[in-house]
């Protein structure tokens, strides 16, 4: 788009690099070219500006294949206004005066028409191809036919338009179809994933496998050392005990040496100790029954002595008592009895006792 300025009734258009710009008055052509600047009058001037520049054109349409299936077709088309002045004449590329903007829609008019002509060439060949054939080839067989198409078409080297490349972007059937399509090469896909699965547990198996025989390997070798280890200990514990069993009988026979020695030094100081005790005992049984002699005797003659003395007394006493009258004898009797009486502190007398006794006092008196 043109920039315009506008001073006291005059304006200044400045064109782009890429935009050819005619300034016709009345008939007369007064300026023309790409990136002018100029001064105009607004109401004298008559101005258009064609796009020089090359301009990307999308376009998606949908078609159906020789055995009825629709599919959808993305493109692009790549263009430029090859001839500015024809394509000024042909379409209406004027721009109003004051603001520089275009009064109609050129660039949609040749949209329109790339896009029709397009879309006829490529719905020529989808219409002769089988869907998947389209799917496979289609893209570069539509891309061919667009561009020939294209080249051939009258209409746009009358207009000024130049082609510069034709790419067809995708061609897609329905998704319903689209899915049926991909089932069988997904489970193409899925079978080759499921072969690489097994190779790869096959794989993993014989690995294990190979693990296992050697970890199999490893315990026969470990058990056949453990099996030397056992040998080997078992022959070192039997020479330990013979060789403590060798030991044992040396200490135990020099243990019954010494205990034979003691034994027989003992049994010499026993002997020694009976005899000395023997020969002691029989003193002190020599002196014991001396003395039980000494003292036999002594008693012996003690107790003659002491009787011959009773004996006299007796004999003393029995004189004393004959020669003594009856009275003293009683006396004497009396005294004695009194002597050998217990210690009596106090007497109860009861009036039948006292009777008794009175007349026994009473009955001696008269006597």
């Amino acid at each position: 788009m043109a920039d315009i300025t506008r001073r006291l009734g005059w304006r200044h258009l400045r064109g782009a690099p890429t935009a050819h710009v005619r300034h016709h008055r009345g008939t007369k052509l007064l300026h023309d070219g790409p990136g002018l600047s100029f001064w105009f009058r607004a109401l004298t001037a008559a101005l258009s500006e064609v796009p020089v520049d090359d301009r990307e054109l999308a376009m998606t349409f949908h078609a159906r294949t020789s055995d009825f299936q629709d599919v959808a077709v993305q493109a692009t088309v790549t263009y430029r206004v090859s001839d500015p002045a024809l394509a000024a004449a042909r379409l209406d590329f004027s721009i109003d005066p004051d603001t520089g903007v275009w009064r109609g829609a050129p660039l949609e008019q040749l949209g329109t028409l790339l896009t029709e002509t397009a879309q006829q060439h490529a719905l020529d060949v989808l219409a002769r191809t089988t869907l998947s054939a389209a799917l496979v080839d289609g893209v570069a067989a539509v891309r061919e036919r667009v561009a020939v198409g294209l080249g051939a078409e009258p209409r746009l080297p009358a207009t000024g338009i130049e082609v510069v490349a034709v790419r067809v972007v995708a061609l897609r059937p329905e998704p319903e179809v689209e899915r049926a399509l991909r089932m069988p090469a997904r489970e193409l896909i899925q079978q080759e994933a499921d072969r690489a699965t097994y190779e790869r547990r096959a794989v993993a198996v014989e690995r294990e496998r190979a693990i296992a025989e050697n970890e199999l390997d490893s315990q026969i070798e470990l058990a056949r050392r453990e099996e030397q280890l056992v040998d080997q200990r078992g022959t070192n514990a039997r020479r330990e005990a013979e060789e403590h069993a060798a030991a044992d009988a040396v200490r135990a026979g020099a243990e019954a040496a010494r205990t034979v020695r003691l034994a027989q030094a003992e049994a010499e100081r026993s002997v020694k100790l009976t005899d000395a005790e023997a020969a002691r005992t029989v003193k002190l049984a020599d002196a014991e029954a001396a003395r039980s002699v000494r003292l036999a005797r002594a008693e012996a003659e003690g107790a003659r002595e002491v009787g011959e003395a009773r004996a006299q007394a007796q004999a003393a006493w029995l004189r004393v008592h004959g020669e003594v009258d009856v009275a003293t004898l009683h006396a004497l009797t009396g005294t004695r009895l009194a002597e050998n009486l217990p210690n009596i502190e106090s007497v109860t007398v009861s009036p039948d006792v006292l009777t008794g006794l009175l007349a026994r006092f009473g009955t001696g008196e008269r006597a």
